[in-house]
């Protein structure tokens, strides 16, 4: 029963690296071949799922080789992969063939504002939710721009007069005028996490700041906001994967 159990384990193990191999070979089209170690070579370099679980890979590359090629008599193996192993391995094939998505790990509802609505509503939702960036649309539902906790202290700065702000009657409008300009980007609410992270990594790459991402009904800067990722949402997505 024991060995038994052991080439279920070695079974599965294969089973799962087999299907993280046919998933890497989808993805990176532009390597020497295809070998499970060559592809993690190139594909780390565009693929940021890769680079999340490269080093692990790489490990279980060399486990393979020992469990397929290592035996030293039929049915026995030189190495067998503890059970917690297999959990991994198979966990992360799971997340190769269907990786999260991005909007798993967002802020849902966005707080967005019309460029009519009132200044003193935004700085309600400051204080109630701490929330720092909102999109702003126009009436038919485009986006105008991102605004800011930062934009609003600079506004207050530049119009106080003898130590008092009026904002009873001041509108969003108002700020965007000479606000700082923020590269924002949008996304289908379809878009996996690691896609996001390579949209973030292609800013970086260009020297920009990537601000937020907005999940819009579209994918486009044209219709409402599903939801917002800012670069902090990427910071740990899930800490136990």
């Amino acid at each position: 029963m024991e060995k038994k159990t052991e080439r279920t384990q070695s079974g599965q193990f294969e089973v799962a690296f087999n299907r993280i191999h046919r998933c890497l070979k989808d993805m990176v089209k532009d390597a020497h071949n295809e070998s499970f170690v060559e592809l993690l070579n190139v594909g780390q370099k565009s693929h940021s799922i890769i680079r999340k679980y490269k080093d692990e890979l790489y490990q279980f590359a060399r486990l393979r080789n020992a469990i397929v090629h290592e035996k030293f008599d039929v049915d026995q193996y030189i190495a067998e992969p503890h059970v917690e192993v297999v959990r991994r391995i198979e966990k992360i094939a799971a997340n190769f063939e269907k990786p999260p998505l991005a909007i798993s790990i967002s802020s849902t509802p966005v707080f967005y504002y019309y460029e009519d609505a009132y200044l003193k509503d935004v700085l309600k939702a400051i204080n109630k939710f701490d929330f720092t960036r909102f999109p702003i649309y126009d009436k038919n539902d485009v986006y105008m721009g991102l605004l800011t906790s930062s934009d609003i202290i600079r506004w207050m700065a530049k119009v106080m007069t003898s130590n008092v702000i009026s904002l009873g009657d001041v509108k969003v409008r108002e700020l965007l005028n000479n606000r700082k300009q923020y590269y924002v980007d949008f996304i289908k609410s379809t878009t996996n996490l690691y896609e996001v992270e390579e949209m973030f990594d292609r800013y970086h790459a260009e020297d920009k700041k990537l601000q937020a991402v907005i999940i819009s009904e579209t994918g486009t800067a044209n219709g409402k906001p599903k939801a917002i990722l800012t670069p902090w949402d990427l910071l740990d997505p899930d800490p136990n994967s």
